[in-house]
């Protein structure tokens, strides 16, 4: 597999690092809000119905015999990091297909700035103008992302295999985090949504990388609420930098040197 995994999880971090830049910060603002809320949703329903989940979920796996009670013991941390991942990541899509529209007009606004192209403001009419197409690609995420989420939660039930269930869905969960995020500056520059995937898989691990600190970022409490616009930014430094490069439509000394008062990549 191809790419650097340090460089991928490196594009996050700069997409945080850059939120509160001047001209940025009030295009973050919404996606904030809704993942503020969609969050903490998330985490309320985690403390009032995790226990009854958990156990619903092992009492289907293991059948009610007394001397395969050791058994649950063994399989709760596992059980609980499968819940644990399945409603972040379920909460993260519905944030995502909410607030499509203004990750669009963010990724476009930081890519001006990265290409050193003065960042302008359309308003409402902008954001109203993207809503068709951004939730359109929404959906289509979703329709990648189900089945697979399907499969991996019947693994989970599977004797002996479902123990691995966790990491596969936890490694899957940073692939589909690089397509979510990834697919904001693709989606403004006009490229498919299965080339999308294409050129992701072109650089697996730098991808994975990227979706694994993003997938990080989700289950840490405070930190999460700046995940969202943090990786649509970083997501599209990850663009510029690495493909619009090598479609010929930057000029990589022009961004690696900007003028004073631009925006840096490194």
């Amino acid at each position: 597999m191809k790419g650097n995994p340090f460089r991928g999880a490196s594009f996050f971090l700069r997409g945080l690092a850059m939120l509160p830049e001047k001209g940025i910060r009030h295009f973050v603002l919404i996606p904030l809000i809704v993942n503020v809320l969609l969050f903490s949703g998330a985490i309320w329903l985690l403390f009032d119905q995790m226990g009854y989940w958990i156990d619903y979920l092992l009492g289907t796996i293991l059948p009610d015999w007394d001397w395969l009670a050791f058994l649950r013991y063994l399989l709760w941390p596992l059980v609980a990091v499968l819940v644990v991942v399945f409603v972040y990541y379920s909460f993260s899509l519905v944030a995502n297909i909410i607030a499509a529209p203004f990750n669009g007009i963010l990724s476009e606004k930081v890519e001006q700035r990265l290409r050193g192209v003065p960042v302008t403001d359309g308003g409402w009419q902008e954001i109203v103008a993207l809503i068709p197409r951004t939730v359109g690609r929404e959906i289509a995420k979703l329709l990648y992302y189900l089945p697979r989420l399907l499969f991996l939660m019947v693994l989970a039930f599977i004797p002996v295999l479902g123990m691995v269930a966790p990491i596969l869905l936890f490694l899957f969960g940073c692939w589909m985090m690089a397509i979510q995020y990834c697919d904001y500056p693709m989606d403004n520059n006009k490229v498919s949504f299965k080339d999308m995937k294409q050129s992701l898989k072109q650089r697996r691990l730098t991808s994975i990388g990227f979706g694994g600190l993003v997938s990080v970022g989700m289950m840490i409490p405070i930190v999460n609420l700046l995940i969202m616009p943090a990786a649509v930014v970083g997501a599209t430094i990850f663009w510029v930098e690495e493909y619009a490069n090598e479609r010929g439509e930057i000029d990589l000394d022009k961004l690696m040197n900007p003028p004073s008062g631009r925006l840096e990549s490194k």
